[in-house]
């Protein structure tokens, strides 16, 4: 296992089966504030849920899919980031992220994120990134510019939550742009 250091209080590794009872204390805490805008999926409510999520993860990193990351503020883990679709075939990928509250503010999933976009890129030899967001979701939309993304187009009311339909947006960067943006 590995564990990158993002700030002397924080690192990435990754979120593995056998965090599952950790997975879902951190998902107590976090689970109303990012139910909005995570996939339904993703949020469940105890154990076993969790332990289903990561081994849905794990079944696809398997299979050189989507990835799952945590990351640890002071020991705790406190939100992650994850590829929720990679094709090294199509040289694309999606990042995604989610923080619980008291994580918010300190730059970690900004640096989160160029990790796995430097490996994307440079490792593996990707061409193409995408962030996929709420369109209300001001938070996400700018960690996807901070990570040099160009805003792309907005799929009207695509995301359905709470009984309204909200648009989406999606971000990407290229592989020559994550190059220029990262010197």
């Amino acid at each position: 296992m590995f564990s990158l250091p993002l700030r002397d209080n924080a690192h990435l590794r990754p979120l593995e089966l056998w965090h599952a009872e950790e997975f879902a204390a951190h998902l107590d805490r976090a689970r109303e504030h990012i139910r909005p805008w995570v996939g339904a999926g993703f949020v469940t409510d105890d154990v076993d849920g969790a332990r289903g999520t990561l081994r849905r993860y794990a079944e696809r990193q398997a299979a050189d899919g989507a990835r799952l990351y945590g990351i640890w503020l002071d020991g705790t883990l406190v939100g992650g980031v994850m590829f929720t679709d990679f094709s090294a075939a199509s040289g694309s990928c999606e990042v995604g992220c989610w923080l619980e509250p008291a994580a918010e503010g300190h730059g970690v999933v900004t640096e989160a994120c160029q990790a796995l976009l430097d490996w994307a890129f440079v490792t593996r030899g990707l061409h193409r990134a995408e962030w996929h967001c709420r369109a209300d979701n001001e938070r996400s939309a700018a960690v996807a510019k901070r990570l040099g993304m160009t805003l792309e187009g907005v799929r009207r009311e695509y995301w359905p939550y709470g009984g309204t339909r909200h648009d989406k947006q999606i971000w990407a960067v290229l592989a020559p742009e994550w190059r220029a943006h990262r010197q």
